[in-house]
């Protein structure tokens, strides 16, 4: 008896040791100790031809050489929104140890260790040259059930500000290491184990994923909660589509202690595993049915038209702006700026562009699914999700890449390897073109090629991907881009044809292959937009597109026209819009005291795409989270606290603190400093071509200049011309 026991813990510590083996070769986020980077470090900006991994590396994730490691070790701040060096996160977390009550506990963990930005005020008068700006460190820490809110002066080696939140309405983002630990925390449950084991599923093949709670009422306060799920790896890397349906472990994140096991399930099969892996190499070896796409690639001889300088200011044609890399937002873009072709004079765009939320709300209200509201952002970071983008597949050959620097939950830095790429684009679009009709006489064609600056990201949030591309055009047009890609989250049915599925039973999705529903669900990206057009003081102005009928007094024969209604919104209520396809309008940010020659106020539009909006009753717990989703423009006064959509602390939050909020305090926006919010919105009806990965569907809004310029500020770009252009040959085998 003595040595069968022996024998049942021994398996049972071995699978929870596999099992915390996978999710964190799943996760990639806990570094090695070799990769921490006061042991090693990156430069954050190099060709692609540096960047590819050895066929023989153990470590795809982490990438490091001689160079980048001494180049690190160098590494200074040139610019006040620079994020926090290595050197400056090891100071910081040097100066909380020694701040009380963290000098006397090592129970806290730190969810946020990023650059305190300076005031924006200090930030726009600050010229290349100048002092560098005070250098902060702001902290978000948790210690003993309580919220610290901390900044760090960085010069003074002291703790500046330091504030108490309760938990009562919301907990920090995630750190790496709670996402890490609770897949494979129901392992010490024996029945838990036992639960496996009776589905049928070998603990060895045991794949479990973190899922946020959302809230529903008292029974998820006063203490961090996560839910677990299992799958099946046996048979495919693709376990996402082999769920064990109905089995939710209701977890502490903090003790790991399971709370509650709900299995409601077991009469539903494990779907199998048969036709659901995506991998090249794993595809069946037979005849391809259409015909292979020869290979693409655009080639820069003389290298790309774009600089970085000092490691984060970008410039390109026209553009200059301000990139970094971030946890929560994964990218963020400031002082966005354009050279008039005309003065030459750089003038403001924007201050400040940045992913603020990810609200992703599931479509099915049973046990299993209901709490599946997901804040992607602000419960796991958007940015600590991003994954390594892969060079000639996610980006091009002579792209170049930017590593993340964020910390763990000790404070102790760690790298998130070719996190963003920034490339040249060109697929053949045309900036503008004239061709004169011969009727006239005159042979004249004038075109010009459309090349683009593209800044991106990808985040694998589990099953789903994001590609986010910040895309800057010569004519001064910003294009944000949302692609939506990666694995659907299934459940799994007793029924493997839908002529088998009872009138009166809901499926609340799609059949997508034998025993697997892909459920509905939506997505909402907002985006956070600090608009400076021409300066800091602007207004929101509607411009509505009215039918007027023509009178008998003006002899026309026609019936009626479209006239331009302008108006200029007052307060933020005036500013809330629900768009309508009966009801056209556009939405300008003008800077009303700025003017072209003509006399029209300067100014940026919003042209709007993606427009899916939230169908949920504004009363039910997750819409209520997600109220910033009731409209898809907002515009708020600039308040540098008012920057996360669902509000700083998201975690579990009740809604208590989101732009909806906010926005209800009617504030004035004319004439102010004004922050635009836009939210790009999906409806997604899962299909069988989702299975068993889903090709990307793309959506985008743009940001384009009305009145801005004098005239057509591409108007003097030079057309290409075969004499400049490299001379390429076909393979030999072609």
């Amino acid at each position: 008896m003595e040595s069968r026991g022996l024998l049942h813990f021994l398996f049972i510590l071995i699978t929870t040791l596999l099992l915390f083996l996978f999710t964190k070769a799943w996760f990639n986020l806990i570094p090695n100790k070799s990769d921490l980077l006061n042991c090693s470090n990156y430069s954050p900006w190099c060709t692609s031809k540096n960047r590819f991994q050895s066929k023989s590396s153990n470590n795809l994730f982490y990438h490091s050489n001689e160079k980048s490691i001494q180049d690190h070790k160098t590494h200074i701040p040139h610019h006040p929104l620079d994020p926090l060096t290595i050197q400056e996160m090891n100071r910081a977390k040097s100066i909380l140890l020694s701040h009380p009550p963290f000098t006397t506990s090592s129970s806290f963990t730190i969810h946020s260790l990023v650059l305190e930005e300076p005031e924006k005020a200090l930030v726009l008068k600050w010229r290349k040259g100048d002092k560098l700006l005070p250098r902060k460190a702001s902290i978000i820490a948790l210690l003993h059930g309580q919220i610290h809110l901390l900044i760090i002066d960085l010069e003074s080696n002291k703790v500046i500000n330091h504030e108490l939140r309760e938990t009562k309405t919301g907990y920090p983002t995630m750190t790496i290491e709670d996402m890490n630990s609770a897949p494979w925390a129901p392992l010490s449950d024996a029945n838990f184990n036992r639960t496996i084991v009776s589905r049928g599923v070998d603990l060895a093949d045991l794949a479990c994923l973190p899922l946020s709670t959302g809230w529903f009422g008292t029974k998820e306060e006063k203490r961090r909660l996560i839910k677990v799920q299992c799958y099946t790896m046996q048979g495919t890397v693709n376990f996402y589509m082999r769920p064990i349906e109905g089995l939710t472990v209701l977890l502490d994140m903090d003790t790991k202690q399971v709370v509650e096991i709900t299995d409601l399930g077991i009469d539903i099969p494990i779907p199998k595993a048969s036709n659901t892996d995506y991998r090249f190499f794993k595809q069946p070896n037979k005849p391809l049915m259409m015909r292979v796409m020869n290979p693409i690639s655009i080639e820069q001889p003389k290298g790309p038209s774009f600089v970085i300088e000092d490691g984060h200011l970008v410039k390109w044609a026209n553009w200059e702006f301000h990139l970094k890399p971030d946890p929560r937002a994964g990218v963020i873009i400031s002082q966005a700026r354009i050279r008039d072709s005309e003065t030459g004079v750089l003038r403001n765009v924007m201050y400040k562009g940045l992913t603020s939320e990810l609200f992703v709300p599931y479509m099915d209200p049973t046990d299993a699914w209901y709490f599946k509201t997901y804040m992607d952002a602000g419960e796991y970071g958007f940015g600590l999700q991003a994954m390594p983008l892969d060079p000639l597949n996610d980006c091009p050959r002579y792209a170049r890449y930017m590593d993340g620097v964020f910390t763990a939950s000790d404070g102790t830095p760690f790298i998130r390897s070719n996190m963003i790429c920034v490339f040249e684009s060109y697929a053949g679009d045309i900036a503008w073109r004239h061709a004169e009709s011969p009727i006239t006489g005159m042979e004249i064609r004038e075109v010009r090629p459309k090349v683009n600056l593209v800044v991106r990201m990808a985040a694998s949030v589990a099953n789903y991907d994001y590609i986010v591309d910040w895309e800057f055009q010569m004519d001064g047009l910003i294009r944000v881009k949302v692609g939506l890609s990666g694995i659907l989250m299934v459940k799994g049915t007793p029924y493997d044809n839908l002529n088998k599925v009872p009138n009166n039973e809901k499926l609340y999705g799609t059949i997508l292959s034998e025993n697997v529903v892909g459920v509905i669900h939506d997505h909402y990206v907002t985006f956070y937009l600090d608009m400076d057009v021409d300066g800091s003081d602007n207004s929101f102005v509607k411009v509505n597109l009215v039918r007027e009928n023509t009178s008998p007094e003006e002899g026309s024969p026609r019936r009626s026209y479209l006239r331009a209604d302008r108006n200029i919104a007052k307060t933020e209520k005036d500013a809330q819009i629900k768009l309508k396809l009966y009801e056209p309008s556009e939405f300008h940010v003008i800077n009303p005291t700025k003017e072209t020659r003509v006399g029209n106020p300067v100014g940026y539009k919003i042209v709007p795409g993606g427009t899916a909006a939230s169908l949920l009753d504004h009363l039910d717990p997750p819409q209520k989270r997600g109220a910033f989703t009731n409209n898809q423009i907002w515009v708020t006064p600039y308040n540098r606290s008012e920057q996360w959509a669902g509000g700083l602390f998201v975690y579990q939050s009740h809604g208590e603190d989101t732009l909806a909020v906010w926005s209800e305090k009617d504030r004035p926006i004319e004439n102010k400093d004004i922050v635009l919010w836009y939210t790009l919105g999906f409806h997604h009806i899962p299909c069988q071509e989702d299975f068993p990965i889903m090709p990307t569907v793309s959506s985008s809004f743009d940001l384009k200049p009305v009145n801005f310029f004098e005239s057509n500020p591409i108007l003097r770009m030079p057309p290409n011309l075969e004499k400049d252009l490299p001379i390429c040959k076909a393979a030999a085998s072609a």
